[in-house]
């Protein structure tokens, strides 16, 4: 099975896959981007605050690190639990809210190509609120798309939510200020479903 974690920075994704890490031993666990040679290089790239690039070449480097990572660690384990710190939901999302005027269903299809028409099973979104991505995201140095702001990342929020409808995979959306052990036993309930 495939399943994506997806949620705006400090929702506490990579928290809760650690906790599932314990558990799901075998689980393959990986993330976007950066979970490949090429994805290390493209991360760097993208996170370069010194670098500027245009919103449509951010969205096809994310695009190449998410066929690039299908490809090398997707595809290859089909047989196994992998689970995705963040993924396509985000890669829309990110580039819905630096152009507006973006086709959600092109953006699917390109991803959906990039991925070999293979989409997650499951997805689990934390969902934050602007209280608490403030007061989490001034506690961390912040890389090139944090320093952003705080409203967009509410934005990207919103379009992550806008996808998880369009897609109709099936998903959980949990409140990102839950407990750490609240948040795990609903998503492995979740899983386990």
């Amino acid at each position: 099975m495939y399943v994506l974690f997806e949620g705006v920075d400090t929702t506490g994704k990579s928290t809760q896959i650690q906790k599932l890490q314990e558990i799901y031993k075998d689980a393959v666990i990986t993330k976007e981007p950066g979970a490949t040679k090429l994805g290390g290089e493209l991360r760097t790239l993208l996170l370069d605050k010194e670098l500027e690039i245009s919103p449509s070449a951010e969205f096809f480097l994310f695009l190449a690190d998410r066929a690039e990572h299908y490809e090398r660690v997707i595809a290859p384990n089909s047989d196994r639990l992998v689970i995705s710190d963040r993924g396509f939901i985000s890669g829309i999302a990110y580039a819905l809210s630096n152009d507006s005027k973006g086709d959600l269903d092109f953006l699917i299809t390109l991803n959906r190509f990039a991925l070999g028409g293979r989409l997650p099973e499951k997805i689990v979104f934390l969902k934050t609120t602007k209280e608490l991505l403030t007061s989490r995201i001034t506690a961390k140095t912040h890389d090139k798309i944090e320093s952003r702001g705080i409203e967009y990342l509410l934005k990207v929020q919103e379009n992550m939510e806008k996808v998880l409808k369009k897609t109709a995979i099936k998903h959980i959306i949990l409140d990102a200020s839950w407990s750490i052990e609240d948040l795990h036993e609903k998503i492995k309930g979740f899983l386990n479903d």
